[in-house]
């Protein structure tokens, strides 16, 4: 079933529209009662002289009031609903009135330095350290944070999630030539000799495990050998390949300046040119890349990874006592507690604060103040008269009341000269 118009009504306006009847029975009887004096008066006036200065006050209270009544009840509808020109002035030019309106507040309003006058005399960055440094509106902040964090995270589809990454990780890194890039880095990090820590790790790994795999050797080179060949020559051969390593190795170690050191260099240089302009050694790192990327366990990895970080975000989102909470909390009092303390900080935010408001009010002022005009164009015009003549209908009520009284003295004070000076 629906609701009447006066259902529709918030409190605030229906208490409007009580006071708004109230003043309209003030008003009216005020009309009535200079009607009763008006008649009263030009009955008995014959008999008693002096009741024509009643009179002529009583009929200057009537037309004021009426003019005042037609005034005013022409800004919202017709009078006695004849369809008099200039009349229900307000329902014909809604649009106007929002227009005007919308520009009005976009003029005086919605100027930069209207905007930067008052946020500058408002400490907004002390305020909002003052609040933030309690550790309850801290907790509070971060609560709420919490939460939409948590409803973004559900709202997201992991599949357009997974394609996103992707897609992202192909324009960023996989579509970009790797080579040039690695070969550059490869040959300033030769340059510098920053190569040579990692070489010298490898000879030592390479050493110590020598020392600790002697077995290894066993059979290595002595298998490949004719069968005639005596089991103490191959046993020899082992021991001298093994020997021989241990030997390279540890001169290796010992001798910054080895020749193996320097086919070491070389070949990281050789390798730096080609990855930069050999087509050959770039296309084969690229197609390496490629196919590592494009490998379906590695797209699996990524989907993985994205469901676990997912997962472990919703469950410390949701634990007021998870580490990432109560960091989170610690920080927001920490931040607080800078902005109510230090005087250089809260002129950096304020004066940043005020920028950006004025930026965004000088760029898109225009469109805030359309949603007044776009606003009040919808309204049906019945409804926008009724919200216009409940917010100032019962101030104008008083214009009629006043209306009456000024026109009565008025009346009085014109038959008064007049019978004064015509006699």
């Amino acid at each position: 079933m629906p609701r009447t118009p006066t259902e529709l009504l918030s409190p605030a306006d229906r208490e409007r529209r009580r006071s708004l009847q109230v003043m309209k029975g003030v008003a009216l009887g005020a009309l009535l009662f200079m009607a009763v004096v008006f008649v009263v008066a030009f009955v008995l006036q014959e008999r008693f002289t002096w009741l024509a200065y009643v009179r002529a006050a009583a009929e200057g209270g009537m037309v004021g009031a009426l003019a005042d009544w037609f005034a005013v009840t022409a800004l919202f509808r017709h009078p006695l609903g004849i369809p008099i020109p200039h009349t229900a002035i307000i329902p014909k030019r809604k649009d106007e009135i929002g227009r005007s309106l919308g520009e009005f507040i976009e003029t005086n309003f919605l100027a930069g330095e209207v905007v930067r006058t008052k946020l500058e005399s408002t400490a907004i960055a002390t305020a909002a350290g003052a609040w933030l440094r309690d550790p309850e509106h801290a907790d509070l902040v971060s609560r709420e944070a919490s939460t939409m964090a948590s409803g973004i995270l559900r709202a997201l589809s992991d599949d357009e999630v997974q394609d996103l990454i992707g897609d992202l990780a192909r324009e960023h890194l996989l579509s970009p030539q790797w080579a040039p890039t690695i070969g550059g880095w490869l040959e300033r990090v030769v340059d510098a000799g920053a190569h040579e820590g990692a070489v010298d790790l490898a000879v030592d790994s390479l050493a110590t495990w020598l020392r600790a795999n002697r077995e290894s050797f066993s059979g290595l080179v002595s298998r490949r050998l004719p069968s005639w060949v005596p089991s103490v020559a191959m046993r020899l051969v082992d021991d001298t390949v093994y020997n021989e390593a241990v030997k390279f190795a540890a001169a290796v170690q010992a001798d910054p300046d080895h020749p193996a050191r320097h086919a070491v260099d070389g070949y990281l240089s050789r390798l730096a040119g080609n990855l930069q302009h050999d087509p050959t050694t770039i296309a084969r790192l690229e197609d390496a890349k490629s196919a590592v990327f494009d490998s379906p366990r590695v797209r699996e990895l990524a989907a993985e990874a994205w469901n676990t970080a997912k997962a472990g975000l919703l469950k410390s989102l949701a634990d007021p006592d998870s580490a990432l909470r109560r960091r989170v909390t610690a920080a927001l009092v920490e931040i607080g507690d800078r902005l109510a303390t230090d005087e250089a900080l809260q002129q950096r935010v304020d004066t940043r604060i005020a920028d950006a408001a004025v930026f965004l009010v000088d760029r898109y002022r225009h469109d805030i103040a359309s949603i007044i005009t776009d606003t009040v164009e919808k309204w049906d015009p019945a409804e926008t008269t009724e919200k216009i003549e409940l917010m100032v209908g019962r101030d104008l009520q008083y214009i009629r009341l006043n209306g009456t009284i000024v026109g009565a003295l008025a009346g009085l004070a014109i038959f008064a000269v007049a019978h004064a000076v015509l006699g």
